[in-house]
């Protein structure tokens, strides 16, 4: 009797061009991925897409009395209401897409035990699956402006690369948070609090009208890279005579490298664990 033939399945060597290359051989997976994410979001909702234009409506509508018109904090000159929405819509994208991501490969944990793709493109696709949510509130954003007589500016296509900005960090954040709930299961209750608490530190205060006495905690607190890409998103669409350009791409700057940071940590740690995912979840 002839000895059993014993076959080794090993994995490439990992490099960026492997990468690359595995992922756009399965490129049509991550479009159906993204529209399979679309329909379960809103299979047996009662308003649909709606609630999309809600949401941001609902918590415009919270900030600019509670802020706004009670507590009055500065708003650069302009209406409170659309000072907070025009933060909000693209907080409101990063929220949703990181939320989702973070939770993605739990949720689809069935899809890891029995076949063989690229994992990245299960937290990557609920983050472009957020992105409907964000053409619709964008949209109503628009009217909204418009309503309050302001028509947006000239540079209102600038705020398609910062929306961009806006992505990479749920793409960095949501990788991160999903491999690590795979290992932990309560993450699920830390990711909240996080966004929370991110949220208030990115919303309320734009970085002009904190009191020079803060000195370098100033510059501590646009090291937050979406303080500064909400400062520009909102001046790419009512940049007006109360509202310099200088702070909004110093502040961009200053956000920069944490975008590139919080990206590279979360794709490396997504890879390094990608491996254990099968077994651990």
């Amino acid at each position: 009797m002839s000895e059993a033939q014993i076959t080794y399945i090993e994995s490439e060597p990992s490099s960026a061009g492997v990468f690359l290359g595995e992922y756009w051989r399965y490129r049509d997976l991550l479009y159906f991925l993204t529209w399979r994410d679309v329909k379960v979001r809103y299979k047996q909702t009662l308003l649909g897409v709606s609630w999309a234009v809600l949401v941001p409506l609902t918590q415009m509508l919270i900030f600019g009395v509670i802020f706004g018109k009670v507590a009055k904090l500065p708003s650069n000159g302009l209406d409170p209401f659309v000072f907070y929405l025009c933060a909000l819509v693209p907080w409101q994208f990063f929220a949703n897409a990181m939320t989702a991501s973070s939770g993605s490969l739990v949720a689809q944990s069935n899809l890891l035990t029995k076949v063989y793709f690229p994992r990245l493109f299960i937290p990557v696709s609920a983050c472009v699956a957020s992105g409907i949510d964000f053409a619709v509130s964008f949209a109503m954003m628009l009217l909204v402006i418009l309503g309050f007589g302001i028509v947006p500016a000239d540079t209102l296509i600038l705020t398609l690369p910062i929306i961009g900005l806006f992505f990479l960090n749920a793409v960095g954040a949501g990788t991160l948070f999903a491999a690590l709930a795979v290992r932990y299961r309560d993450i699920r209750f830390v990711v909240p609090v996080l966004v929370q608490i991110w949220m208030y530190a990115s919303v309320l205060l734009p970085f002009s009208q904190l009191p020079e006495s803060w000195g370098v905690w100033r510059y501590l607190y646009a090291l937050n890279p979406l303080v500064g890409e909400i400062e520009a998103f909102r001046w790419c669409l009512v940049h007006h005579e109360m509202i310099d350009a200088s702070p909004p791409l110093m502040l961009l700057a200053l956000g920069m490298p944490a975008t590139v940071m919080l990206l590279v940590v979360g794709l490396r740690y997504f890879h390094r664990m990608e491996r254990k995912f099968a077994d651990a979840v």
